[in-house]
């Protein structure tokens, strides 16, 4: 199977502080990794390069493109990145207010994104927006309210309508659940397991919640000060870790 994002020697500094350095791997399609690591270990700094928000000083990042298979998405231009990440690309925020038009309804922030890839028709828009709405339980009378009348689960709720109402193959998510009550983290979480799995999509999931990962993630990677010390199945990594890190990291939330 030929794998839908490839990472090569991936690196970024910050002066004489390492960003993230030497990152490689591979993602296959419907295949979800997740990255972990304490504050300032790399982990949204390594992202953001992924998702194209960063430069990265050297690298490769690589995506199969529909129309003209592998390409370097450092190297394309900016109309061509930013059409991108309108159609096959995703970026979920941490905080919803990032990834949503605050002055804007629900479902203009949804039809927003089918506009930004050629959808016209007001009727045919309105019409996905408010099946996308139930798909993320928000009831369809909330059409027409502004973000800023939602709790934050449903805003965080209504960015994954707006990332997802045009069917991306790659999904970026930052923390996707943090500042979250965790009531409202776990239902989230089993909201975007579901989706993940109905749509085949792929993802990177950065967060330093080991139980977010392990609900959702196929493959871990475990970052520390800008370099990816472990990778492997989830389960593999969490139950047996191999590096020290790894190992203080998992012991320190068991130990909670």
């Amino acid at each position: 199977m030929t794998p839908l994002f490839q990472v090569k020697d991936l690196s970024k500094f910050y002066g004489n502080r390492i960003g993230c350095k030497d990152v490689s791997f591979d993602l296959y399609p419907g295949e979800v990794m997740g990255i972990v690591g304490e504050s300032g270990s790399g982990k949204s700094t390594l992202l953001n390069c992924l998702a194209g928000h960063l430069p990265p000083d050297r690298g490769e990042v690589l995506f199969d493109t529909r129309t003209d298979g592998m390409r370097d998405t450092i190297q394309m231009s900016e109309p061509e990145r930013r059409m991108l990440g309108r159609t096959d690309w995703a970026f979920v925020h941490q905080h919803a207010r990032d990834g949503l038009r605050m002055g804007v309804s629900a479902g203009g922030n949804v039809g927003e994104r089918l506009m930004a890839v050629g959808a016209r028709h007001y009727g045919d828009i309105r019409e996905q927006a408010i099946d996308w709405l139930g798909r993320v339980e928000i009831n369809a009378d909330r059409v027409d309210d502004r973000p800023s009348a939602f709790s934050g689960g449903m805003q965080q709720r209504l960015q994954i309508a707006r990332n997802l109402v045009t069917g991306p193959r790659l999904v970026f998510m930052d923390e996707p659940t943090g500042g979250l009550d965790v009531s409202v983290q776990a239902r989230l979480l089993d909201l975007l397991r579901g989706l993940v799995r109905e749509m085949g999509l792929s993802a990177i999931i950065v967060t330093h919640d080991l139980a977010v990962v392990r609900l959702l993630a196929d493959r871990l990677m475990v970052m520390k000060d800008g370099h990816a010390v472990e990778t492997g199945l989830t389960d593999q990594v969490l139950d047996d870790p191999q590096h020290g890190y790894t190992q203080l990291l998992v012991s320190s939330v068991l130990q909670v």
